[in-house]
């Protein structure tokens, strides 16, 4: 049979999803159920087990379909990118309405009622999602309401489809200093393949969310010579925005934050960890 990436396509040898039938062993198969994640932000990890690493991250109004469920965690796969791994079982709902807007503040608070001097519920991340089913206005300030009556200010969301060819780049800056999360991709913390993916997402692009995948499959390959603002470049493990041809932003291990560096002076720096960049790309 077929070696699979684990990452993208779900398969044990107990259970697989449907769309692997003939290509992967496995003692069934299922087509799986839809549902979406509805807390602010939660794990996916290789394994049902705390104590593993993050893979990357699911945030809050994210369609991702059910595989199985056991022990209080789901084995799921994410809609957006097709990232396979598992979440705890509460941190998923079925019958969750369908999302109308998203948040494209870097954070967001969520009241429990349009009033700001009430204390918030929970915080939300830009690139969430959530289902917007009336307004309101308080002391000169609009309000969009949630069906269970929380609200969120309005100029921090966006309807779905108003998400379009926006520079990709400007909203990468708006991540600076944001804290380096390994698996990150949210505006609490993000890794560096998380803010390409995250920052693209925010301007309707869809992009692989690991390096190794954007490095692969991620727009078309280019020359040095010929990078410009929104061009990528790639080490082994690494991936950079550049914001000019001579300027990169990235999340980065060295300031464990979203950093603008020259990027000769990264080639120089980060040389003995990562030896030189393995290439450039152009996402779109």
């Amino acid at each position: 049979m077929t070696m699979l990436d684990r990452r993208l396509h779900a398969y044990r040898p107990d259970l697989a999803e449907a769309g692997l039938e003939g290509k992967v062993e496995a003692a069934r198969f299922v087509s799986g159920t839809p549902a979406r994640v509805c807390v602010p932000v939660v794990a996916l990890r290789p394994e049902p087990d705390l104590a593993r690493g993050i893979d990357t991250e699911l945030l809050h109004g994210e369609d991702v379909t059910i595989f199985d469920r056991a022990g209080g965690w789901c084995w799921v796969k994410a809609v957006s990118d097709g990232y396979v791994g598992y979440v705890p079982e509460d941190a998923i709902a079925e019958a969750a309405p369908a999302p109308t807007h998203m948040v494209i503040a870097q954070r967001t608070f969520l009241y429990p009622e349009p009033e700001l001097r009430k204390p918030y519920r929970t915080v939300l991340s830009i690139g969430s999602r959530v289902h917007v089913s009336g307004e309101a206005e308080a002391r000169g300030n609009r309000y969009l309401v949630l069906a269970d009556g929380t609200a969120i200010f309005s100029k921090h969301l966006l309807p779905l489809g108003a998400l379009d060819g926006e520079d990709y780049v400007a909203i990468a800056a708006r991540f600076l200093e944001v804290p380096y999360l390994w698996g990150g991709r949210s505006g609490l913390g993000v890794d560096c393949s998380g803010l390409v993916q995250l920052a693209l997402r925010m301007t309707g692009r869809n992009a692989p969310r690991d390096t190794d995948m954007q490095a692969e499959g991620l727009g078309e390959p280019i020359e040095r010579a010929d990078v410009r603002r929104g061009d990528l470049v790639f080490w082994k493990g690494h991936v950079a925005i550049f914001e000019d041809a001579d300027t990169i932003i990235h999340a980065n291990g060295n300031t464990m934050t979203v950093a603008r560096e020259n990027f000769a002076a990264a080639v120089e720096r980060i040389g003995w960890l990562y030896e030189q960049p393995t290439g450039y790309r152009r996402p779109f």
